[in-house]
């Protein structure tokens, strides 16, 4: 008879550290301390990393899902001192160093919450039941699978107002999400809608684009706002600025002017907010919903817990309200709080944080694209060729580099989005079951 030894992390003497969320932030630390004098186990409800930049193109139909998913076993598995448990946090008990979760709870010597973003209605209550959001790969799928099987019920439609509302994609907010999903779906009524529909006019699909600011892509230069919104007039994209959703059901929202527009389809990307946990209640700015944290990345009035990315409201002087939610500060606090707990392990004095804004980027279609970089701003071929380069340079993994180049190119040359199936049909919330196709009489 024969007995099974424990694995090697369990044995290992080091302190442990439970990383909650591997978005950006949290891989990002975890591989810093792959092989380093630490016990890691993190803890995230999904299986899987999600590369949340390219989630538009999954939910157009031009990337598959898991050319931006990368599963957590195949990073974690090779590092001896680190484990992965899929599981879904409750609470946290600091009092005891525990936290809680769906699957038991896990004792820890230092806390690390990376919890990642959650869409943001701003209390609009209605909008959050009827709006698709994009947020998860789930989600782009649930896109995805609406706008082609709204394709394929505007065919058998007889009533133009029926037609019209079906073809109707309304997305809200006009940041970087929004830009690029607008100028996704532009590019495939101008070839998909166009070469593959030929029954219908493509000229009958209609994508609007809304935001209470006065202009798109506000955290941007006015340079490359203004190179942004041209580009999408170029693409036929209809933008409504100044102007917010009140309300909506499943048929048409409503605007703060009074206006309506009818449509199947509202895609919400007008802002995210933190992910919180129960427990930690004291160490949240009320009004901004994040952790408040030092230059440290430890959360105010706790002892060895600490919140990256965008969950955590760091001041530091160049950023007095907090750093912005995007993945390039979620990295660098990763990458800067392993660096400190290895400091702390050599009895050093800890670095205070300091952010490195390396610029912004977005793309709005085929050779149509905006940069920031500090003092400059420049858009067209040359933006769009380095938006690609560096989005792929961050992928996890050589393999989904190589299929993201692969489908992109494949795009390129041939004007098709590669992947348009409705494998897992889309149902809206309140319904049984999907729209059907079928013909008015």
């Amino acid at each position: 008879m024969w007995t099974l030894d424990k694995h090697r992390y369990d044995k290992l003497p080091y302190p442990t550290v439970v990383v909650v969320g591997g978005g950006f932030a949290g891989l990002e630390f975890i591989q810093r301390l792959a092989g380093k004098p630490y016990k890691v186990l993190l803890l995230d409800k999904q299986n899987h990393h999600c590369f949340q930049p390219l989630l538009y193109q999954v939910a157009t139909a031009s990337l598959g899902a898991d050319s931006i998913g990368h599963p957590f076993r195949r990073t974690v598995g090779p590092m001896p001192n680190a484990a992965f448990r899929m599981a879904e946090v409750l609470r946290v008990v600091p009092e005891r160093k525990r936290v809680e979760t769906n699957v038991g709870d896990f004792a820890y010597d230092i806390l690390v919450l990376a919890l990642g973003s959650t869409t943001n209605f701003f209390g609009n209550r209605q909008m959050a039941e009827v709006a698709m959001q994009l947020k998860s790969i789930s989600q782009a799928l649930d896109i995805r699978s609406d706008f082609l099987q709204e394709f394929e019920r505007a065919l058998v439609l007889k009533e133009e107002s029926d037609l019209k509302r079906c073809l109707n994609f309304v997305i809200v907010g006009a940041g970087p999400t929004g830009v690029e999903l607008a100028g996704a779906l532009a590019e495939i009524r101008r070839t998909v809608l166009r070469n593959e529909y030929r029954e219908m006019a493509s000229e009958l699909m209609r994508i609007v684009l809304i935001d209470s600011n006065e202009r798109v892509l506000k955290s941007f230069s006015e340079k490359s706002s203004a190179n942004a919104e041209r580009y999408l007039k170029q693409l036929h994209v209809e933008l409504m600025l100044n102007k917010r959703v009140m309300s909506g059901d499943e048929d048409h929202i409503t605007l703060d002017d009074g206006s309506a527009l009818d449509t199947n389809t509202v895609i919400w990307a007008a802002g995210v907010k933190g992910v919180t946990l129960p427990g930690l209640e004291t160490g949240l700015h009320e009004r901004a919903g994040r952790y408040i944290v030092d230059r440290f990345s430890a959360i105010h009035g706790f002892n060895d817990v600490y919140a990256l990315g965008d969950i955590a409201l760091m001041e530091e002087p160049a950023y007095p309200r907090g750093h912005p939610q995007v993945a390039t500060v979620a990295i660098q606090q990763g990458r800067h709080l392993a660096h400190n707990l290895l400091r702390a392990l050599e009895k050093k004095a800890l670095v205070p944080f300091s952010y490195r804004d390396k610029g912004s980027m977005a793309v709005i279609g085929r050779r149509k694209a905006v940069v920031d970089m500090g003092r400059w701003s420049f858009g067209g071929t040359v933006a769009w060729l380095m938006w690609m380069l560096v989005h792929v340079a961050q992928l996890v993994g050589f393999r989904n580099r190589a299929v993201v180049l692969f489908n992109w190119g494949w795009k390129y040359l041939s004007w098709r989005n590669t992947i348009r199936l409705i494998v897992r049909p889309y149902v809206r919330k309140g319904t049984a079951v999907a729209r059907p196709f079928v013909a008015q009489e």
